[in-house]
Parts: structure tokens; sequence; C-alpha cells
């Protein structure tokens, strides 16, 4: 498929990029850039950069080829194996990794390094997603569970359409919760002005939205943050940040939904941090094979305990009492 257009005069000054993509709505701007870096993408017959400022006038060429299919491909990364036998393995996914490939994204995910330790995984998935029966968003760290073969990707599955997987996170929210705990049951589906985001509401008002609940308790009152434990019994895209946000307690670190692009306490910023603060501390669950019952426990990473206790310290807090709050995630 070929696009071939004259770059508008009003459009002079824009980037190479950008031009394209709205010449083209048919492209996201991440495949213009795939096309522009294989040059595919011509101004005036010769290949040019992304950053390019036309003049206005030029004749853009664009031709589309097909991607080549995707799979995972095992990839040496270290990775922190909290529990494995032959039908699972679990992991403590560091802030910062995807779980799995996609578009823009084919390296370096959870997938990658798993097939990179010669792991057997399920095919209940896709070629991109094998063994992957429930996710992480990529700035959230903690336990994610993985299917090595069918049986147990099937029987997961069930487990956490059923809600019989026990959740458990720990977050940090901006402002102080004046209530000891709480139930959260507004419904998310995609906010149809944003679409990299979800929205809730109390009832069901949009056309994709579905019921979603998160219970959660107060662990700590720190400065002018709310360190909260959070259960899941739902698993909706986002689900604890859009809720938090829409209680106006967003997720400290979480701009999407809201958060300060730095939280300040003396010399304490969260643009030092440069994640949301977010861990997935406790995940409970039925064995695929046996049944017995596994909970397992992912420690608070040091980069968001070392967070807690400079923001305490600099609150005229005790950090050693934030230590004792945490002894069951530590």
């Amino acid at each position: 498929m070929k696009h071939d257009f004259v770059v508008l005069p009003e459009q002079a000054g824009e980037r190479l990029d950008r031009v394209v993509t709205m010449h083209c709505p048919d492209l996201s701007r991440t495949r213009v850039q795939e096309l522009i870096e294989a040059a595919r993408v011509l101004l005036d017959g010769r290949a040019a950069k992304g950053s390019h400022r036309v003049r206005g006038g030029e004749r853009i060429t664009v031709e589309v080829q097909p991607r080549p299919p995707m799979r995972a491909e095992p990839e040496s990364i270290p990775l922190d194996v909290l529990y494995e036998d032959e039908d699972v393995v679990a992991v403590n996914k560091p802030a910062g990794m995807i779980v799995h490939a996609g578009a823009g994204n084919p390296r370096g995910t959870l997938v990658n390094a798993l097939l990179g330790r010669g792991q057997t995984l399920s095919h209940g998935g896709d070629v991109l997603r094998p063994g992957i029966v429930h996710r992480l968003d990529k700035d959230t760290s903690g336990i994610i569970l993985v299917a090595k073969n069918d049986a147990a990707h099937a029987k997961l599955g069930e487990a956490f359409r059923q809600r019989t997987v026990k959740k458990t996170y720990i977050a940090l929210v901006e402002g102080l919760l004046t209530e000891d705990s709480g139930r959260i049951e507004f419904a998310i589906g995609r906010d149809p002005r944003r679409r990299v985001r979800m929205t809730a509401r109390r009832t069901a008002v949009l056309a994709d939205a579905r019921e979603a609940r998160t219970d959660w308790r107060v662990l700590a009152r720190i400065d002018t943050t709310t360190l909260v434990e959070v259960q899941l019994h739902t698993g909706r895209t986002h689900q604890i940040r859009v809720h938090f946000s829409t209680l106006r307690h967003p997720v400290v670190g979480d701009t999407l939904y809201g958060a300060m692009p730095q939280l300040v306490a003396d010399e304490v910023t969260m643009s030092a941090l440069g994640r949301n603060f977010l861990h997935a501390a406790k995940l409970g669950f039925a064995h695929p094979r046996s049944g017995v019952w596994i909970e397992l426990r992912a420690p608070l990473p040091d980069a968001l305990r070392v967070f807690l206790h400079e923001l305490a310290a600099d609150a005229g807090d005790d950090p050693q009492r934030i230590d004792a709050v945490l002894v069951n995630y530590l």
C-alpha cells in the first residue's frame, strides 16, 4: 500500500513524522516512525529523519509493507524467581519491565527473560504471550504468576476469572485518607477522550464499563501521603490507579492519572524515583495440579523502601516506624 501526498503550506515547520501521521490516520505514530527508520518514507524522493522540519510543498511517499510476524525470542535477562515447580513459575517483576512483547516493544520483556532461562511455557496465550495468565503494568513491580503448561494455564485462567486468586498490593497515594479502610466499587471503562487511559464511574454509564472492586486499609500516613494495603477483587486495566485517582488520591508518581510530576519533601522528589509507587506484594492461589493453597510474598523494592524512609525523615517522622509497619513485606 502506498500513500502519496503534498505537504500543505500551513504545515511548514512541522516534523516529518507528525505530518505523515496527520495525512495517514490509519497509521499510528509508532508505525510511522518504524517506516521512516526503514527508509519507507521519502521526502521529494529521498529518505529523511522523523525530526526533519518540512517547508511546505514537498511530496511525501509512504510505502507501507506488512510487519514480519513477531515471536517472543529468548534473551538472557536476570530474574528474581520466588517460586517454581513443574507447572508454574512466579517472578518478582521489576518496575520498567513489560510483561510481553508488542508493537514497539519486541525485546526486554518478562516472556523474553523466561524463554532465555530455557523455560517451557504454556501455549494458552499466543506466540507473544506464552504462559501469561495475568499482567502487571510496566511501572508496577511485584509478583506475577506464569503457567508452564497448558493444563496449568487453563486452571489458573479459570481461577483468575472466578476471582479465587488473592492479590494484595502496596501503594503510596497523594494526600491523607481520612478513613482507616474503605472499598471502591466504581465501574471502569476506556476513557473516550484519551484512549491510553481508563476512567471510572459510580454507575456503568460508559459503553464498555465493567464492575470493579478495590478494598484498602491504611498502613501509615507519612507527611502529605498515605501508605495503603490494597486488595483487588477484580482485575481491570489500571484498576488501582484509576480507582484512587477517582478518589482524588492518585498513586504517587502516576502522572497519567493526575499525580504531581514531582512529590517534594525537602530533598526527596518523586522524579528521582522514576516510577509509580505501586507494588504487587502478595499473591495467594490454589496450585493448578494439587489444589494446595500457596501464598507468595515479594519484598518491597529497596528504591521504594528508601524513598519512604527519606520521606518520613524529612517530615520529622521516625523511619523505623515505617519498617515496623512493613514487617510483613520486607
